[in-house]
């Protein structure tokens, strides 16, 4: 899809906006529903602001179902070609569509351990990182206190969203 601009997104219908911005936040499509009626944004931070006070805004359940919407990285929806299209290229730029059976293995352990002490899966954003990294930070956030993880679980989403809508905008030089 073609970059486009502030105006662009202003203009959209609710369908369209729904189509373009529905998987920002990962299979959550409702987030950008409420957000189109925000309407008018006056630029890309603005309409970020917007999705992410909607996360913010949740009870403790629903910020918890947004993670439970994302797939396991280099998982069983890796492996059936069942991934949404952006998070098959974000884990595909992090090297993971490429492991060894040994280190998916090793994935899938860690990321089962993690998913049964805290109930949602591990939640990177995954092309920021490498095979390595991926494993050093899943290993390194199991044991971290729950109120913690969710935390930085639901910092990783925002990155995640944040770099979709870069994406969508062509505001390639907003990193964080």
């Amino acid at each position: 899809m073609q970059a486009m601009d502030i105006e662009k997104v202003n203009s959209m219908d609710f369908g369209e906006f729904v189509d373009v911005f529905g998987n920002v936040i990962e299979r959550c499509p409702l987030i950008a529903a409420a957000v189109w009626s925000q309407r008018p944004f006056s630029n890309l931070e603005d309409l970020e602001k917007h999705f992410f006070a909607f996360i913010d805004a949740l009870p403790q359940s629903g910020q918890e179902g947004i993670l439970r919407c994302h797939p396991d990285l280099a998982g069983r929806e890796l492996q059936r070609g069942t991934l949404t299209a952006e998070s098959q290229r974000e884990q595909r730029s992090a090297g993971l569509t490429s492991l060894g059976a040994d280190e998916r293995l090793r994935l899938a352990e860690l990321n089962a351990q993690y998913r049964a002490r805290f109930g949602f899966p591990f939640v990177l954003a995954a092309r920021l990182s490498d095979p390595a990294a991926v494993r050093r930070e899943l290993a390194r956030r199991l044991h971290r206190p729950p109120a913690q993880e969710l935390r930085t679980a639901l910092g990783e989403v925002k990155k995640i969203g944040h770099l979709r809508l870069a994406d969508l905008l062509g505001a390639h030089s907003a990193r964080r």
